[in-house]
């Protein structure tokens, strides 16, 4: 895929891959349902640990190439990588105490705020009127699905609101913490480091972290076939292949905008829950779902009208650097 950063179309393309991306995550919701012996500590552990370490193993030759300027930022690094670990758990243990539509609802939805609050005040970026009016209506549409939709009769959550609303609350500690590894991951990426790189230093890390949890909770994804097919499709779709894709779009667009288009997610996870996992979801639910889709055409970047796009600005400075220390060599 030639998706060069200075190209005029590398946003459109770097939203292209958060889309692919927010559809394959869309999926892990109801893959779950399919193991409801493993703790969602574990189905976390082993999702974004195993995957993460994959993610790693696949930087490895970037991370080694890189590795004085990871090290440099090694506690940009290691934030983003608690964050990761921190993430799995809270978001799986919201869907299996609030139900799969409503846990991604809340976990994905809450993001896009948390990521435009972050980059306000960690690196004053204004926040854009295009923006605020996508991610409104994204958020608005998100909570229409998120207070529409009910888990299948008998379910947990169906039983006892007071699950629902402690599955909420890790939904907002979930929506919080991937805001807060998208930031890390573009930051660095915006400080010269390859997304390659960047993605398996923060994600290897982060599944390393994640391992004592797997160790300990981890013995029920070995008792089926079944519980260990979706530990393993945990692992290489959504959270490797999904978050190689994240990566190459978080080198092209801002971390506000990724996360405001990972809403997609909420939308796939809300279908599958109601075709698959048998939720209901009324009417509302369907506009709130397409009030989300809606809301990704506004905050798609638009393509530049030809003109090559600046590099972030330690990009420009480093940039900088490198054409006035050439000039002093000639």
């Amino acid at each position: 895929m030639n998706v060069a950063g200075g190209s005029a179309n590398a946003p459109l393309w770097g939203a292209l891959c958060v889309v692919a991306a927010s559809v394959l995550w869309g999926t892990t919701g109801t893959a779950a349902t399919f193991a409801p012996s493993v703790s969602p500590l574990a189905i976390g552990a082993v999702a974004m640990g195993i995957g993460g370490l994959l993610q790693a193993l696949y930087a490895v030759s970037a991370i080694a190439g890189q590795w004085p300027g990871l090290l440099d930022r090694w506690r940009l690094v290691f934030f983003g990588a608690a964050a990761v670990a921190v993430y799995p758990l809270a978001f799986y243990s919201s869907m299996r105490l609030s139900g799969v539509a409503v846990g991604t609802v809340v976990s994905i939805g809450s993001a896009p705020v948390a990521a435009a609050l972050v980059e306000r005040f960690a690196d004053g970026k204004p926040l854009t009127r295009r923006w605020m009016a996508g991610a409104l209506l994204g958020v608005t549409g998100a909570a229409l699905l998120s207070f529409t939709s009910h888990g299948p009769e008998g379910s947990a959550s169906a039983a006892n609101p007071w699950l629902s609303l402690a599955g909420i609350g890790l939904g907002l500690v979930a929506g919080a913490t991937y805001a807060l590894y998208s930031w890390a991951a573009h930051r660095l990426i915006g400080g010269g480091v390859s997304s390659r790189a960047a993605m398996g230093a923060v994600f290897g890390l982060g599944g390393f972290l994640l391992m004592p949890v797997l160790a300990l909770t981890g013995r029920p994804l070995l008792d089926s076939w079944t519980n260990f097919s979706v530990g393993a499709y945990m692992a290489l779709v959504p959270m490797f292949a999904g978050y190689v894709l994240f990566g190459w779009g978080l080198a092209r667009i801002r971390a506000s905008t990724a996360t405001g288009i990972s809403l997609l997610e909420t939308v796939v996870a809300a279908v599958l829950a109601v075709l698959v996992v048998g939720e209901r979801l009324p009417l509302p639910g369907w506009l709130g779902a397409a009030v989300v889709i809606l809301s990704l055409f506004i905050l798609t970047p638009r393509q530049s009208g030809g003109r090559p796009l600046p590099p972030p600005a330690p990009a420009r400075e480093r940039l900088a650097e490198q054409q006035s220390g050439a000039q002093s060599h000639q």
